[in-house]
């Protein structure tokens, strides 16, 4: 049996999700879709993440669509049962978009296509010194894929993403950078370990609900047609938290000056109003 295309992995409440076809540079395939899907499924179930870390084997994070299936990588016709087919990329970015846990992007290589625009959902992102990325479906003769549309715009503004987009062109970490779409640039071999930095202090110092309420109210708030829309779910969701066991121990660790010791879990205390 071949190795799974995706890795799983939790220790001291990360979760680390590994894309795995590094003879490749994790190029991504139908096996590694459904995989990611299940994945995220199982992070979101497990009280015991709290943060998840998404990074790619070997020297690649993922050099985008497997295009060993030559001309006909991108031709659905024929091959679903819908009148209007639906992008797989924008399946999985949908999923980690509704992800309850602060998830990191470690891109330690190359991340190009899918390979950079299922990053778009993650709240952080870091990256190599060394490594490349592009939207470059432009040159592939065809359409952006996986949200890509919505998000890259609303990170590096719509005159960057467009450069980006419409060229098609292979651009260095340093360019990523420069514009916003990467936080971070370090050493390949630091990535990871700085990405682990980041979630161990996430999951040491914050409550998981409010955490998990934080990242859908920034997220979904990007489409809201002014700011009463946030108003009253920041309302609701303050109401929630208000009487909680997560507001009550915050205060108190605060007052007592110790680390917090939440006990609400996201698996059922995540607000209805927000799911």
């Amino acid at each position: 049996m071949s190795e799974s295309p995706v890795l799983l992995s939790v220790e001291d409440q990360i979760a680390t999700i590994t894309l795995n076809r590094p003879d490749v540079l994790n190029a991504y395939n139908y096996a590694m879709h459904d995989a990611l899907l299940e994945t995220f499924d199982a992070v979101d179930a497990d009280d015991a993440v709290r943060t998840v870390v998404i990074t790619g084997s070997g020297r690649g994070f993922c050099a985008g669509m497997d295009l060993s299936a030559g001309k006909e990588t991108f031709n659905r016709k024929g091959n679903t049962g819908l009148n209007e087919h639906r992008d797989g990329g924008g399946v999985l970015v949908q999923r980690i978009f509704k992800l309850k846990k602060p998830i990191i992007a470690a891109i330690n290589g190359p991340a190009t296509g899918i390979g950079i625009t299922m990053t778009l959902p993650c709240d952080v992102r870091i990256a190599s010194n060394k490594a490349k990325m592009g939207f470059v479906f432009a040159q592939r003769g065809i359409a952006p894929d996986a949200c890509s549309s919505w998000f890259a715009p609303r990170i590096v503004g719509i005159q960057q993403a467009l450069a980006w987009f419409l060229s098609g062109r292979v651009f260095p970490a340093s360019e990523a950078h420069e514009h916003g779409l990467v936080s971070e640039l370090h050493e390949p071999e630091q990535v990871l370990p700085r990405a682990y930095e980041i979630a161990a202090e996430l999951a040491a110092n914050t409550s998981a609900v409010s955490a998990a309420i934080v990242r859908r109210l920034m997220w979904q708030m990007q489409g809201a047609y002014n700011p009463e829309d946030a108003f009253l779910l920041e309302s609701k969701a303050l109401y929630y938290m208000g009487s909680s066991p997560d507001s009550k121990e915050g205060v108190q660790s605060f007052l007592d000056k110790r680390r917090a010791e939440f006990p609400m879990k996201i698996s059922t205390d995540f607000p209805d109003f927000l799911d």
